[in-house]
């Protein structure tokens, strides 16, 4: 069973999978590689100073996967359910259990009225501030939570917050992601 499944490979999931595979989780990804990001050039996004989204998500994923997280870019998510110990999702090509399931496929709100997941009056998945959804361990980032407000950072922001909830819940205690890496100059 995987411990997390990020479904979408834009900033929001692929934050979420850096955070979450870096800390020991298993994860995957599954990115039909078809985010706004590839439209996009950052040159507003902290620490970037002129970046295509290509190149972006080039980085943002080698980055995820550089810490073992399993990201798959041509397998879609067609179906989610609720199970008893997580969640079953169905591909394609076959199906996979999850202790946790992130959302992070841009404004597409569809898997989460599938599953239940309460509205705002905006018409966006209502989440808290760890980006919880009214389902127990399911997650909704960046444009399915917030109407109109599209940003990159933002999203990313969203994955991350996820991230921290699950790591939290895994850890028994509030988990704050701040280290230096060993090899770090």
């Amino acid at each position: 069973m995987t411990n997390v499944a990020v479904v979408g490979g834009g900033p929001a999931g692929l934050s979420t999978a850096l955070f979450t595979a870096k800390n020991g989780l298993d994860t995957v990804v599954f990115d039909g590689d078809e985010t706004w990001m590839h439209k996009a050039h950052l040159f507003n996004y902290p620490g970037i100073r002129s970046l295509s989204g290509d190149e972006y998500m080039a980085i943002a994923r080698g980055q995820a996967e550089d810490y073992e997280a399993d990201v798959r870019t041509d397998e879609e998510v067609t179906e989610i359910e609720q199970t008893d110990d997580g969640f079953s999702l169905t591909t394609e090509d076959g199906e996979y259990d999850a202790d946790y399931v992130v959302l992070a496929t841009g404004a597409d709100r569809s898997l989460a009225e599938d599953l239940g997941c309460d509205f705002s009056d905006d018409d966006t998945v209502d989440v808290n501030l760890s980006m919880e959804t009214s389902v127990d361990d399911l997650y909704a980032t960046g444009a399915m939570v917030r109407a109109e407000e599209w940003q990159a950072v933002i999203a990313a922001g969203d994955g991350g917050a996820a991230a921290l909830s699950i790591l939290s819940d895994e850890k028994g205690e509030h988990y704050h992601d701040f280290d230096v890496p060993d090899d770090a100059p």
